[in-house]
């Protein structure tokens, strides 16, 4: 409880794959909160224009938050680099509108940004293992830019007073992701070929890039806790959510052809290699464990399993 009030807890980016396990999760273990979640007009989900700033002072002042975890983004890095303009007022301008609007009219209310590990960009190369909060920001992509910039902000802002928790969450993947993602994409492609819908041939971009992968169920643990744990908010609130094992794509892919039990033939595909990509990305959390008391319980193994399944039903 946060004083004598409810939990109301109010989601942006609610309709996403990530917005949807974190409602699965709250309604599973959290029912006591009430929860306001703002999607793209989805079933009963409110659309919210966060560029739009009188709908966003109106949803704010409406709702009353307790806490407000901001997942609404341009979340695919391609999506990002092929649109940059929207990604930057989307991302940026967007979550400055929604964070003033917390500071007018819902000031006690703990502000929960989600950003990315992609903001650490070219550091990654100059740090020996996992990085630490402590590194510099040095985005090298559209999308790691826009998010860097906005907890930047963030963080800016919590020395005025904002409440704010920022997270940079390293790659998460599970059942329900877009094939816009790796693993997600590795898993339709067999799955199709599986299904008999194409040939056993799996088109695929660097398979040497190390990355540190975590179940997307793992991860909405953590920003629910971060709006529902009595824990004081402010500028050095800032947590890496990461399990501190890369693993090559190669490898992921592997494990994937394994759950088909048939013969793939793997093939290049330039145009699925990304410019500016980075060989090794892997976080240290150990600041969320001992603040927040978080770690990744689910096995790698069991969300490949997970992933492909899901695809492999889809067929």
């Amino acid at each position: 409880m946060v004083g004598n009030l409810k939990h109301r807890i109010l989601i942006t980016g609610a309709s996403g794959f990530v917005g949807s396990a974190l409602l699965r999760l709250l309604e599973r273990e959290h029912s006591s909160c009430e929860v306001f979640a703002f999607g793209h007009g989805e079933g009963q989900r409110n659309a919210i224009d966060l560029l739009d700033r009188d709908a966003v002072d109106t949803a704010v002042r409406e709702v009353q938050p307790t806490s407000l975890i901001h997942l609404a983004a341009v979340a695919a890095p391609s999506d990002a680099r092929n649109a940059p303009r929207h990604a930057w007022n989307v991302n940026f301008t967007g979550t400055m509108n929604l964070a003033e609007s917390v500071m007018r009219h819902a000031a006690k209310a703990r502000f929960v940004y989600i950003g990315s590990s992609e903001a650490y960009g070219a550091s990654f190369a100059s740090v020996a293992g996992p990085v630490t909060e402590t590194v510099p920001l040095q985005p090298m992509t559209v999308y790691g830019a826009t998010k860097a910039a906005a907890d930047l902000m963030i963080g800016q802002m919590a020395y005025d007073g904002l409440r704010a928790v920022r997270f940079r969450p390293f790659n998460h993947t599970g059942p329900g992701q877009s094939d816009a993602y790796v693993v997600s994409a590795f898993a339709r492609q067999i799955a199709e070929i599986v299904s008999g819908k194409s040939e056993p041939v799996i088109h695929v971009g660097n398979l040497e890039a190390e990355r540190d992968f975590l179940d997307v169920r793992d991860v909405v643990r953590a920003y629910a806790s971060a709006a529902l744990l009595e824990l004081d908010a402010g500028p050095d609130h800032v947590y890496n959510i990461a399990s501190g094992q890369p693993r090559r794509i190669q490898h992921i892919l592997d494990m994937l052809i394994a759950q088909s039990g048939m013969d793939i033939e793997v093939r290049a595909d330039p145009a699925k290699f990304r410019p500016n990509d980075i060989p090794v990305m892997c976080g240290d959390a150990a600041k969320a464990r001992d603040r927040l008391n978080w770690r990744p319980l689910v096995p790698f193994e069991q969300t490949i399993a997970d992933v492909f399944g899901y695809w492999h039903r889809a067929m």
